[in-house]
């Protein structure tokens, strides 16, 4: 079986197109060039950290976002920001950068109350499209780290437009949860064993960076 590393926007990059990810995560061809977007995402996200961690003062630009996060500093418990997270592929926790580490993922917030834990995903971007199987990932991940959590309450929390998509995940449920990524896993397990990377065409293909692509015109 091939060894790789995934995570959860590297598994969506797989399924949006095989020939994307293969050209982009394996080959490293290409590279992802950044937006005024992505980088504002990645300076509040620092904001945040520094602030609930810290309690250092937001920047003006950013006090917008103050209330929303008040409220989540507000709830008692343990406060973990950018928390690194790996597992083996038989599902133990591991670092974050072991060597054999299968998948990983970063949690913007993680709260240990107990055997409850809340997640909190920032987003900056829209809120038309929120995919919660991100936090169901997370949540997976903190079963195996938190062993004394039973019970996990997250959230997608879209602070531009003040909304928070929530959805909560029960140790007992851990299988039901891992079932739902098994078929995607399954195709890349496959594209790895085989060496075939399909392309998807859509009509995005002509902002995908693999210029190379035939369908990229």
């Amino acid at each position: 079986m091939a060894d790789y590393t995934w995570s959860f926007s590297s598994l969506k990059e797989f399924q949006q197109c095989p020939r994307k990810y293969y050209e982009c995560r394996v080959l490293k061809n290409f590279t992802f060039k950044e937006t005024e977007a992505t980088i504002y995402g990645k300076e509040v996200h620092t904001a945040l950290e520094e602030y609930v961690r810290d309690g250092k003062p937001l920047l003006k630009n950013y006090e917008r976002f103050k209330a929303q996060v008040d409220a989540l500093i507000e709830i008692p418990g343990q406060k973990l920001c950018e928390y690194e997270m790996g597992l083996t592929r038989d599902k133990k926790p591991c670092d974050f950068k072991d060597e054999n580490r299968w998948v990983r993922g970063i949690a913007d917030l993680i709260i240990i109350d107990g055997d409850t834990a809340f997640i909190i995903d920032y987003k900056t971007g829209s809120n038309k499209y929120p995919d919660t199987k991100q936090l169901r990932l997370m949540a997976l991940m903190v079963f195996e780290h938190f062993p004394e959590v039973n019970h996990v309450k997250a959230g997608l929390l879209f602070l531009m437009h003040e909304t928070f998509i929530t959805d909560e995940y029960k140790r007992e449920d851990k299988d039901l949860s891992w079932a739902i990524f098994e078929k995607a896993l399954s195709r890349l397990d496959n594209s790895y064993d085989s060496d075939v990377w399909l392309p998807s065409p859509t009509p995005l293909c002509r902002w995908c960076p693999v210029s190379s692509c035939e369908f990229n015109q």
